[in-house]
């Protein structure tokens, strides 16, 4: 009987083992995908503006408002329209929040309670890309801002 709860604790330790460098993978993964997406922003916003393209969704609860960005100049260095910063998140993350163009500035505000671990991947996302967070009780919000220098 002690060999075979020898074995099945050998057993459970490497099954613990598999999950610990699971995790890390997939911790890895969203990272990279992050990156990705935030690349592939900033290479769309590098190229000159033509008609935005609708972002896919599987079935969306309710649809989505057209992007209200303000068409701007062929010599700006950079421009991000709302559109450009919505494909920076996933489709999950996406639905949590409301995206407001304030003219230089994205808006980003969240329509529910976040947690600690979105909160975190949005707000590591929004920074990426140069973006803040402004801490102001109900109205706090995330900022891109539009124009990148």
């Amino acid at each position: 009987m002690s060999a075979d709860k020898e074995k099945m604790d050998v057993f459970v330790e490497k099954i613990d083992e598999l999950l610990t460098v699971l995790r890390e993978v997939s911790d890895d993964l969203k990272t990279v995908s992050s990156s990705l997406k935030s690349l592939a922003v900033s290479q769309i916003t590098n190229q000159p503006q033509a008609a935005p393209r609708p972002r896919p969704t599987v079935s969306s609860p309710a649809p989505r408002p057209a992007p209200t960005a303000t068409p701007t100049a062929p010599s700006a260095p950079s421009s991000q329209t709302v559109q450009d910063v919505r494909m920076m998140f996933t489709q999950d993350l996406d639905n949590m929040l409301l995206f407001e163009d304030k003219g230089e500035y994205v808006m980003i505000k969240p329509k529910q309670f976040l947690g600690s671990e979105n909160f975190a991947k949005i707000a590591s996302t929004v920074r990426g890309v140069g973006g803040e967070y402004i801490s102001a009780g109900r109205d706090s919000h995330f900022r891109v801002y539009k124009k990148n220098a």
